[in-house]
């Protein structure tokens, strides 16, 4: 089908297709580029007027200009219940009476030709040859699902900060500026929090929240060089002399779980409870337990390192699942 693309090919993390009834992902397709369509249009109509605009009066009966309608979201209020009436019954008209018939049952397809200039009175035959046709019917649904993420995310940043691609600093109630400055907020992302956790403004949770993403990072980090290096190296001699088991008999990854005895796996959880327990304790600055390996006289030196600290431990974290 078309929209199947690299790099994620046929995508369907809800299994929404896995009934395997066309007549459902058809009728799908065809909200899939509605919505794209409507997307691709709206993510135009909040750039334009930022460099553009329409000379003249927009509602000359209430002396409404063009140029007196701000853009976004603040421009639904300046329009009058006669402009949105207009609006819903143009809207209407064009999907019950316009584009409401599918050419040979084909999703999106009006019979409105290229571009839908066959709707204003230009004659267009589309495309004949069928690849080149595949190809843009594909540019159309990748095109189409880019502007429905653009949209959203200008509707989100516009009802924030009161632009599309307002300033975050305008967005004074904003709990998250009780963390901006911490460590780990990195380009390119900067602070980053799609579950909203942080949100309640709690410092304490804040810090226990830090202190364990450092303590998986650093565990992380150490499986991650404990994954790779056994593939080019492995002690010499015995891991367990009493059971005669040797280093180079164990395997790489999940397979060693099998040939480490419970004596072996009694020394691992004994170890790391120890220092878990009694040696690493945290002592309300997270992941500083006195050992400086990472430390710098220079303030700006030693948040580069503790940065680089969290990052590699975010990676790491990610590598090793």
């Amino acid at each position: 089908e078309t929209g199947v693309q690299p790099p994620v090919g046929f995508w369907d993390p809800l299994g929404l297709s896995s009934d395997g009834s066309v007549f459902d992902f058809r009728r799908r397709r065809e909200v899939e580029l509605k919505h794209g369509r409507v997307s691709m249009f709206a993510t135009i109509g909040y750039i334009v007027p930022e460099y553009a605009r329409i000379p003249g009066f927009l509602s000359p009966t209430n002396g409404l200009k063009f140029a007196d309608v701000p853009n976004g979201f603040a421009a639904i209020s300046k329009l009058g219940a006669q402009g949105w009436a207009q609006i819903f019954l143009f809207i209407g008209f064009v999907e019950a009476n316009i584009y409401n018939e599918q050419v040979n049952d084909e999703p999106g397809n009006y019979g409105a030709g290229f571009l839908g200039v066959r709707s204003i009175g230009i004659m267009s035959t589309g495309f004949e040859d069928p690849e080149i046709r595949k190809k843009k019917l594909n540019a159309e649904l990748a095109n189409g699902r880019l502007a429905m993420m653009a949209i959203i995310g200008m509707f989100f940043q516009d009802g924030l900060t009161g632009s599309a691609w307002g300033d975050w600093a305008n967005y004074v109630d904003s709990p998250l500026r009780a963390f901006e400055e911490e460590l780990g907020v990195q380009a390119p992302v900067g602070f980053w929090d799609p579950v909203g956790y942080t949100r309640d403004g709690n410092v304490e949770t804040f810090k226990r929240r830090r202190e364990t993403e450092l303590k998986h990072g650093r565990v992380a980090m150490y499986a991650t060089v404990g994954y790779i290096v056994p593939e080019y190296f492995k002690w010499p001699g015995f891991l367990s002399p009493s059971t005669g088991l040797s280093f180079e008999d164990v395997p790489n990854g999940l397979a060693a779980i099998s040939k480490v005895p419970s004596m072996g796996w009694g020394q691992i959880v004994a170890f790391a409870g120890y220092y878990e327990l009694f040696v690493y304790k945290y002592n309300g600055t997270p992941g500083d337990y006195g050992w400086k390996a990472i430390t710098s006289n220079d303030p700006e030196v030693l948040k580069g390192k503790l940065n680089a600290e969290l990052a590699n431990g975010r990676l790491a974290m990610m590598a090793i699942i």
